[in-house]
């Protein structure tokens, strides 16, 4: 492959809904590109960026392929993301790194539910979109509704660039509305097509539709405005750079029509790509985050003569190369075995054997330019989202922001020898998917994985199962209730053993009173005149907060509670430190028996996205959780519900969120307090809990 610098390069997020032909829209374009010697497809598995086992066995894209293509004297690369929500994150991720995003949408649905969250991903990133409707050779596409459903949803920036030609099954090519040419297509063929004249029963309508256009270029710049006032319209030389500037500075929104698995329109796709989109060096300077101080973040032009930066999105573990980091070069030219510094690591990395990514294969180039995309392979201690560079220039580039986990499960290795791997192969999967989070709950002792939903989670333990051969089992994760205490208590604690030679001998008095929520647990020592000794105090605070560790009604922590030891007794020869942690236990135990103790659970602070039309059913599902609602919120036709709901109720809420909003619907919750269970459910916990402890059999017995 030709080295190429960043004026001739072009990187493109490939984003929408699932299974609107992303995947076969960039097989398409490989193959007219002579990138590849087939055609590509989802369904038998020869797609050239889904070439993961579980993206094939579940025809559907689960993290971002690259591939790349050269059109003329242009490279580019294309990055193909998924389209379901729970995997929306990976879209997210290469957002910084692109020039554009090419928005797909089906020729029958037009725009769906992640289709309108990657426009607002986009949005916030003012990343220039391009739309393409796919599938329109598909029964029941229609070019006039999907139109409609994109200005409903985006406005009237949203305009045609082309008019389709034919429609479903007789879908056969596209009117170019700039140049007023028809291109037309064999189906299935090489993708280019021909050039001609419009169709007599399309002129007036291309012609309408051309007009319309060219308005809309006009105005915004009063030069052109000018021009189009006296003439009535605008010659081709003033439309193409006039176009090409609104849609870098997201004033339009053009729209083309394509069919992947036909293969028709791709070259004009990739004309429109190299014609239209910004290039690496329209861009502002990149800045970096504030490392230290007040002063002004450093900032980096994506140029050859700037010192060298790269900005690793993405990390894939595979089982053969290992670690393989793909990056952008943002500045600078970067050449094969050259070092640079890990500036989030503060470590060495050398970069071996850089190469381009067709999907899966790797392609060894010599130097790549800033502007293009890379990567590299076995690095030591880089992870997605770290910047390297010139040790004599440090930048640090901004790290995409994800929203926590939206589900949690509860993770058992079914063997010994699946427990020893367990670790090691979820690390490795942390390493590739941002989104996946392994951690111990230090209450319940249970292993916990979190993911953006339940099929994200079982992708991740399919993968577990085939790469690292560790067989696990997925539960729903306890609820870490616990304890207090709503009274107070003065109780004595007294342990008393003779045995023969040295006995047992401890004895204190306490009070326990309740504490403000959060506030966990406090000892004060209120002894005077030595009633017992300065050295055994310790061991009394230690009793008491190893009985409360254990609970009382069911087995969990008592939390929120004052201890006060005011006076006791000792004996020089059968005192020591075991016999007063022996007291303080039996102290706390006596005193939780009349301090009225009580269960707490931890209540979550929810936030539910959902379109206006479900709002409704959504807040009167939340109060039958028993949640509470703190506030409502209105953007872009979607209601935000905040609300605080107890956890126990919200363990399998994404797949009832999906269930009653039609898929359309996105939650995220963090832990926000723990507050009093309703007394008509602490019998069933309680019972429930001393069952999977045992007690319950035990006293039976």
């Amino acid at each position: 492959m030709k080295v190429y610098t960043g004026e001739n390069v072009r990187n493109v997020a490939v984003v929408g809904h699932g299974h609107a032909g992303k995947t076969s829209l960039v097989s398409a374009m490989l193959y007219t590109a002579g990138a590849t010697q087939r055609l590509g497809r989802v369904d038998d598995g020869s797609a050239t960026t889904d070439y993961d086992d579980e993206e094939i066995g579940r025809k559907m894209s689960i993290s971002t392929g690259l591939a790349c293509a050269e059109w003329g004297n242009t490279k580019i690369n294309f990055l193909d993301t998924p389209g379901f929500s729970m995997f929306i994150h990976e879209a997210r991720m290469v957002l910084p790194v692109v020039d554009a995003a090419v928005v797909v949408v089906d020729g029958v649905a037009g725009v769906e539910v992640v289709t309108q969250r990657v426009w607002s991903h986009c949005e916030e990133r003012q990343t220039p979109r391009v739309i393409v409707a796919s599938r329109m050779d598909r029964d029941r596409a229609d070019a006039e509704r999907v139109l409609e459903t994109l200005t409903n949803a985006f406005g009237r920036s949203v305009i045609p660039l082309e008019l389709p030609i034919g429609k479903e099954k007789s879908f056969s090519g596209v009117v170019d509305l700039v140049r007023m040419k028809a291109y037309t297509y064999e189906l299935g063929g090489s993708g280019k097509g021909t050039e001609g004249e419009i169709p007599a029963n399309m002129k007036d309508a291309a012609q309408a539709a051309h007009e319309k256009l060219v308005e809309m270029i006009a105005e915004g710049d009063d030069a052109l405005m000018e021009k189009f006032f006296d003439a009535g319209t605008l010659a081709e030389e003033d439309l193409v750079p006039a176009l090409h500037n609104a849609i870098r500075e997201d004033k339009i929104f053009p729209v083309l029509f394509a069919s992947g698995l036909g293969n028709v329109s791709a070259d004009r796709i990739m004309d429109f790509i190299v014609d239209f989109t910004p290039t690496a060096v329209e861009h502002e300077a990149v800045r970096g985050e504030v490392t230290s101080g007040n002063g002004e973040p450093p900032a980096r032009k994506e140029s050859d003569s700037e010192p060298v930066s790269i900005y690793v999105f993405k990390t894939v573990s595979d089982p053969f190369a290992g670690r393989i980091s793909y990056f952008k070069i943002f500045s600078g030219v970067l050449k094969n075995d050259i070092s640079l510094v890990n500036y989030s690591r503060n470590s060495q990395e050398k970069l071996s054997h850089i190469s381009v990514m067709q999907g899966k294969t790797a392609v060894p180039v010599p130097e790549l330019h800033a502007g293009d995309i890379g990567a590299v392979a076995k690095l030591k201690d880089t992870l997605t989202g770290d910047t390297l560079g010139d040790k004599s220039a440090p930048i640090q580039y901004p790290r995409v922001k994800l929203p926590e986990p939206a589900i949690t499960f509860a993770i058992e290795p079914k063997t010994r020898s699946d427990e020893d791997k367990l670790g090691p192969g979820i690390h490795k999967l942390m390493e590739e998917d941002a989104m996946l989070r392994f951690f111990r709950d230090p209450q319940t002792k249970e292993f916990l994985i979190a993911g953006n939903g339940q099929q994200h989670i079982e992708v991740a333990v399919s993968k577990m199962k085939k790469r690292y051969h560790t067989e696990v089992v997925l539960k729903a994760p306890k609820v870490p209730y616990r304890e207090t205490i709503r009274g107070k208590a003065d109780v004595q604690g007294r342990h008393k053993k003779q045995t023969g030679g040295h006995g047992q001998y401890g004895d204190c008095k306490i009070k326990m009173e309740p504490l403000p929520r959060g506030t966990e647990f406090e000892f004060v020592n209120d002894i005077f005149g030595g009633a017992i000794p300065k050295n055994y105090i310790p061991a009394i605070e230690k009793g008491i907060k190893d009985a409360a560790s254990r609970g009382y009604l069911a087995g969990f922590p008592v939390v929120d509670f004052r201890v006060v030891l005011y006076d006791g007794s000792y004996h020089d020869v059968d005192s020591n430190d075991m016999s007063f942690q022996m007291a303080g236990r039996i102290a706390f135990k006596k005193g939780m028996e009349v301090a009225k103790p009580t269960l707490l659970e931890p209540v979550m602070h929810a936030e539910i996205t959902v379109p206006d039309e479900f709002a409704g059913s959504i807040m009167g599902d939340l109060n039958s959780r028993r949640g509470r609602i703190q506030g409502m919120d209105n953007k872009g036709g979607n209601t935000i519900v905040k609300a605080e709901v107890p956890m126990s109720e919200m363990l399998t809420y994404g797949v009832d969120l999906t269930a009653m909003t039609q898929g359309r619907g996105s939650f995220n919750m963090e832990m926000h307090h723990y507050d009093v269970v309703p007394s008509q459910l602490q019998e069933k916990i309680i019972e429930k809990a001393k069952a999977e402890r045992g007690e319950v059999k035990e006293e039976e017995e």
